[in-house]
């Protein structure tokens, strides 16, 4: 019998989306190396970084849900490349799917829906930094115009062993 596919929409995050978004944060913190995060978050912790988010602005949160349920399947944001002023047309991109909804596209309406959101920015350049390996990110990110422009070896230790991370960038102009 084929899977049912549920409907999955994408909108800003908002306050109330606080916890479930924390749990799923915790999820990739807790079980794999694609955060370098090492101990998990409360949410009143991860309470600044959403607010950091605004629903307008270079710095998006969008959260996709079931359409039926409204369960957060997954998260994408867009957060300052670094702090120094003259990065302020630069922006470091990710995307967090629920584990279950993997293989949904959820990914993919997720980067759709933060780039439309991103186009009438003042925005030059998107990062993404992603740890390896991790084929499935690297095929999103090239879907969506990345290109791969580097590899940090060995530059976060997460699990008792070092862990690389390539960078892609996006021409946002």
């Amino acid at each position: 019998m084929p899977t049912e596919r549920t409907e999955v929409q994408v909108r800003p995050g908002v306050e109330a989306d606080l916890e479930a978004l924390t749990a799923l944060y915790n999820h990739y913190v807790r079980e794999t190396a694609i955060t370098f995060d090492t101990a998990i978050f409360t949410p009143e912790e991860r309470r600044p970084w959403l607010l950091s988010h605004p629903v307008d602005g270079p710095y998006r949160l969008m959260v996709a849900t079931d359409a039926d349920s409204q369960e957060i399947l997954g998260y994408a944001t867009s957060s300052p490349f670094r702090a120094k002023p003259a990065y302020v047309t630069s922006v470091e991109t990710t995307v967090y799917v629920a584990p279950h909804a993997g293989r949904r596209g959820v990914g993919t309406l997720l980067y759709k829906a933060l780039f439309e959101a991103l186009s009438g920015e003042d925005l030059h350049r998107a990062y993404a930094g992603i740890a390896q390996p991790n084929e499935a990110s690297a095929r999103l990110h090239e879907r969506f115009g990345f290109r791969y422009v580097g590899t940090y070896r060995e530059v976060g230790r997460k699990f008792g062993r070092y862990w690389d991370v390539a960078w892609y960038e996006k021409d946002l102009v």
